[in-house]
């Protein structure tokens, strides 16, 4: 039992310091993607699919509706799968419900849309407004039983705007959050 406690907490402090040296790679413009025609929509489907089972943990799931035309984009796939991974994990994490996420994908104005939503704690303006910034964490007053350094969704932004896209979110408290990322489809 202790051997097992052990061996997370080991696996979660190693993925903790990778996005600390991740992060200073990418403030000293020491960072480059390995950016190639992907199909994002494998991509997607493959991270739902190894997250899914945290869901199930939850008795929640995942859901995909992958209806994007444009699919086949130049993305870092490692990178574009930690984004994605960021984004669900904040969704598990942040909800006290039975988590109902939904992952689907588009084509608006030549662009491909992906977007994940959650029936989760959302969040306010306020809070909306810092998400973005390195080590910002949800303020919980003094209980801190949601683990992490607050890079998770600095990383994200930094990931999303180096592939030349945007990251948005719609968010209202009780009602869950909604990410909207755009990324330029390649003709």
């Amino acid at each position: 039992y202790y051997v097992d406690i052990i061996k997370k907490e080991n696996k979660r402090m190693n993925s903790q310091v990778e996005r600390v040296l991740q992060m200073a790679q990418i403030d000293n413009d020491d960072f480059s993607l390995n950016l190639e025609e992907n199909d994002v929509h494998d991509i997607i489907e493959n991270v739902a699919n190894v997250l899914n089972m945290r869901a199930e943990d939850k008795e929640g799931r995942i859901i995909t509706s992958l209806k994007a035309s444009c699919y086949k984009i130049k993305v870092d796939e490692i990178h574009f799968a930690n984004v994605l991974n960021n984004l669900i994990d904040n969704a598990l994490k942040y909800n006290d419900k039975k988590p109902e996420i939904l992952i689907e994908t588009s084509t608006r104005n030549n662009k491909f849309i992906l977007e994940v939503s959650d029936n989760g704690m959302g969040m306010g303006k306020e809070i909306q407004k810092h998400i973005f910034d390195k080590f910002y964490r949800r303020p919980s007053g003094n209980i801190h039983n949601i683990k992490g350094f607050g890079l998770g969704l600095s990383y994200v932004k930094a990931i999303v705007e180096s592939h030349g896209g945007e990251i948005f979110v719609n968010s209202e408290v009780g009602n869950g959050s909604k990410f909207t990322i755009s990324l330029i489809c390649k003709s």
